[in-house]
């Protein structure tokens, strides 16, 4: 067997006296553009639209997303209820098409929305495009919601929304259900980790003549808004079919049929119920 000659030892060189130890830098934040490549980027969007006066101030660039938990008797986007019938959609691609815009909506004051259906039925989703709207397009983001899926709203989801539009959509918790489908309590669950967070908050409630309209009902969800300290603004919303069409073409009983608007002597009456409790109401 051939063996490497080895030369002759050298001198071992002076000990190096270790360098001080670098702080090790902070860990960067977790952000859903951060983590995207661990997580989907793509979500069920039915439409996007700009809009003026209904989805936040000033005029936004509204992404609707597909899917939602809740089945409202007055819903005026019932063709939004199902995740499939959205259209597969990339984060990118939502990005893009807002982007186009920025200089109109800066210009206006205003921002971008994510709305539905319900956006927290897909809050991965929904996070994403909220912090891309917000840092990289430089817009004021809100979130529409009814806040019956707000567990799945993240404080970083929550970090990168400037505004929460959130539906009460009644205090008695029967009506709520006889509305929605839904129990109550994870909505004023909702509204209340919102308070604690300090995150501005407006509160829509719509006037149903015969559904919304009791005074107990008006009154509790008054009281409950004017007591959270973060609601800066109340839109009272008058029922109107401007959606029944949407439920014929889906063949679903549009059971408010023979239901009248409310006249504006009503609205405005509820608008002061709002006032008394030291409410912005609109």
């Amino acid at each position: 067997m051939t063996r490497l000659a080895l030369g002759p030892a050298t001198p071992a060189a002076p000990a190096t006296p270790a360098a001080p130890a670098t702080p090790a830098a902070p860990a960067a934040a977790a952000t859903p553009a951060a983590a995207a490549t661990r997580r989907p980027s793509e979500g069920s969007v039915h439409s996007w639209d700009l809009s003026t006066g209904v989805d936040g101030p000033g005029t936004r660039f509204v992404t609707f997303l597909s899917g939602c938990p809740l089945t409202c008797l007055y819903c005026h986007n019932p063709d939004t209820w199902k995740m499939r019938n959205g259209r597969r959609t990339s984060a990118d691609d939502v990005i893009a098409e807002a982007g186009k815009y920025v200089r109109f909506i800066s210009a206006s004051g205003g921002g971008a929305t994510v709305s539905g259906g319900e956006p927290l039925l897909q809050p991965v989703f929904t996070g994403e495009l909220l912090h891309r709207m917000k840092h990289e397009l430089g817009l004021h983001t809100a979130l529409d919601t009814s806040g019956f899926l707000g567990v799945r709203a993240t404080d970083a989801l929550l970090r990168d929304t400037d505004l929460v539009l959130l539906d009460i959509k009644s205090w008695d918790p029967a009506t709520y259900r006889k509305v929605t489908g839904r129990p109550l309590a994870p909505t004023l669950d909702f509204a209340r980790r919102l308070a604690d967070l300090g995150q501005e908050v407006h509160v829509r409630f719509v006037l149903v003549p015969g559904l919304t309209d009791d005074p107990a009902d008006v009154e509790g969800v008054a009281a409950f808004a004017g007591g959270l300290g973060n609601v800066s603004r109340v839109d009272i919303l008058p029922f109107h079919k401007l959606g029944e069409a949407k439920w014929q073409a889906l063949a679903m009983p549009f059971t408010l049929h023979d239901t009248p608007s409310p006249t504006p002597e009503q609205v405005a009456e509820v608008r002061e119920v709002f006032r008394a409790h030291g409410l912005h109401a609109v």
